[in-house]
């Protein structure tokens, strides 16, 4: 986005409320290089690198029980996202802030920063709540109810028009203590490898137990394995506008970079004839795109794939890299 990746974005904006030394990247082994030379000020100590890739779950887990090791349990705690947006930052800075405060009394809480809804997504996670518990610095905090991850698009559109349920954006405040007893309750096949593994924090041959055990560990979905668990009494919400996009998602992008809901959104060599409400993005010099009588249609071109999808069809993306396992599509997964 302009000169900047969403990940020097998400960092920039905690500044300077949150000095580099309080702020950690959870991230993979592969990308160790790339994340020092965009964020230098970031100490190297706070790159938490995960040795395989194992789904959400147990990367929210080991980022918890890193931060635990290398700074305090009881300390507040927020968890963000590298590939989103968020135009209104002065709002949004002032959220953590009091839900930081809040949880400083109420540490067995995790608040919810949850984004008013903009459409019937099918994409998102939704959380429902009620009404107001508490408040503090212009911030009211909600009553959880529950949370719903990707519904069906009648159920998204239901939650949509309810007016009391908005967007899980995945971010949410509480403390590192919090968050792993949450794990050790639900996800216990996640927390019993993570509990061999900073067992032996600090030790000569914590790396080589790092890649052994991790490696145990099975894929999990973190909304699914946690958040959906939650009930009433372990959480609050704090439901605001913050002008949040997850650019992430191809039709999420689409609608952060659009004017209107009509437009359709372009990179690179593209020619379109009556076209609506559509993101095309190529990325090869060497290649016309033409598109004719497009509609609510994604198109992606890189070096290594064609990805032609209707908007609506994008939830299903995952699951067909992830069926190039095994195949002579692997390398792409």
């Amino acid at each position: 986005m302009g000169d900047l990746s969403t990940l020097q974005l998400t960092v920039q904006r905690l500044t300077p409320e949150f000095k580099p030394e309080d702020i950690f990247i959870a991230t993979g082994t592969t990308y160790k290089d790339i994340v020092h030379k965009q964020l230098p000020d970031i100490p190297v100590a706070n790159i938490i690198l995960e040795p395989h890739k194992k789904d959400v779950g147990p990367a929210v887990a080991y980022a918890a029980g890193y931060v635990a090791k290398m700074s305090n349990e009881d300390e507040p705690i927020v968890i963000l996202w590298s590939d989103h947006i968020v135009k209104h930052q002065d709002k949004f800075k002032k959220i953590l802030q009091a839900s930081a405060k809040f949880v400083a009394k109420h540490s067995d809480k995790i608040i919810f920063i949850g984004q008013k809804s903009r459409f019937a997504s099918e994409n998102l996670g939704w959380i429902e709540y009620d009404k107001v518990v508490e408040s503090g610095d212009g911030v009211e905090f909600m009553s959880f109810t529950g949370l719903k991850y990707k519904p069906e698009k009648d159920v998204a559109q239901k939650y949509f028009t309810s007016g009391n349920h908005c967007w899980n954006l995945g971010y949410f405040v509480t403390t590192p203590k919090n968050l792993i007893s949450k794990f050790e309750q639900f996800a216990p096949q996640i927390s019993s490898h993570l509990n061999v593994i900073f067992r032996s924090f600090g030790a000569k041959n914590y790396n080589e137990i790092l890649h052994k055990e991790y490696d145990k560990i099975p894929e999990i979905n973190f909304d699914n394995s946690i958040l959906e668990q939650l009930t009433e009494k372990d959480a609050y919400v704090v439901v605001e506008d913050i002008g949040w996009s997850d650019v992430g998602a191809w039709e999420a992008l689409k609608e952060a970079l659009e004017k209107s809901k009509k437009d359709t959104v372009t990179l690179g060599k593209v020619k379109l004839e009556n076209s609506n409400d559509s993101l095309i993005y190529n990325y090869e010099d060497g290649k016309l795109i033409v598109g004719i009588d497009l509609d609510e249609i994604l198109v992606i071109n890189t070096k290594d794939a064609l990805l032609v999808t209707k908007k609506s069809s994008v939830a299903k993306v995952k699951s067909m890299v992830e069926s190039f396992k095994g195949t002579v599509h692997e390398d792409l997964t």
